[in-house]
């Protein structure tokens, strides 16, 4: 299972890296019924270039002006939460390295997902801050929603465990929804499902695409750690 997710992850780092992080300007529908999002179009005559990419000219595809049938506005992403989480006054209940490391582990073994996984899904939530809570309310190691966490069954996102046994269960939620597509997973986490559905893939918002590299990029280092260490 480790494994698995590991070629999974890098695979998933190098075609984030080579994805612009730009929103996408339009939501174009064509009379076939294929939808996609672009940056721009240029009319030429009686066709449209619409380019996919910002960073590259050479990444459009042209089609008949009257094949397109509608172009929306995307609407702009949401308000990405601060980088660093505001801490509440209250008992100091952090735990140590080690106990944090076997509160993963059971987590993991739990839901069958790597607890190096999870633990960078906490560093990139809250820094491994046991009292963090973003600007819209979410809580604890790995930053849930009172609601999520009421579906979850955790009664204190403030206490480490339950918090860690939450998300790990929310995020065995998301992979067995996309079939374990790992990125498709951490951008439901951080912008939710209805996002990823909607877009049929890793949503164009600056925010989630830099939080799924984040992660996976945390992941593997974690995982190349590993790696020098057993190779000594």
């Amino acid at each position: 299972m480790r494994a698995r997710f590991k070629r999974r992850l890098i695979a998933g780092a190098m075609l984030l890296t080579a994805a612009p992080l730009v929103r996408a300007a339009e939501h174009v529908t064509l009379a076939n019924g294929f939808e996609l999002d672009c940056v721009r179009r240029e009319v030429e005559g009686d066709h449209v270039r619409l380019y996919l990419s910002a960073a590259s000219d050479s990444n459009y595809i042209e089609v008949k002006t009257s094949a397109v049938l509608r172009v929306e506005t995307l609407p702009d992403p949401p308000a990405p939460p601060p980088a660093a989480a505001a801490l509440t006054p209250a008992a100091n209940l952090t735990p140590t390295k080690s106990e944090l490391q076997e509160m993963l582990a059971r987590a993991g073994e739990a839901h069958r997902i790597d607890a190096d996984l999870l633990a960078s899904v906490v560093h990139a939530e809250s820094g491994g801050q046991v009292r963090a809570v973003s600007r819209t309310g979410a809580r604890g190691l790995m930053q849930l929603m009172p609601g999520t966490a009421a579906v979850l069954g955790v009664n204190d996102s403030f206490v480490p465990e339950q918090n860690i046994a939450g998300g790990a269960k929310y995020l065995d939620q998301l992979l067995t929804r996309y079939k374990d597509n790992i990125a498709l997973a951490l951008a439901a986490y951080n912008a939710g499902p209805g996002a990823v559905d909607r877009y049929h893939g890793v949503p164009p918002y600056r925010e989630t695409r830099a939080y799924v590299a984040r992660v996976i990029r945390e992941f593997n280092r974690r995982k190349t750690m590993v790696a020098d260490v057993a190779s000594r």
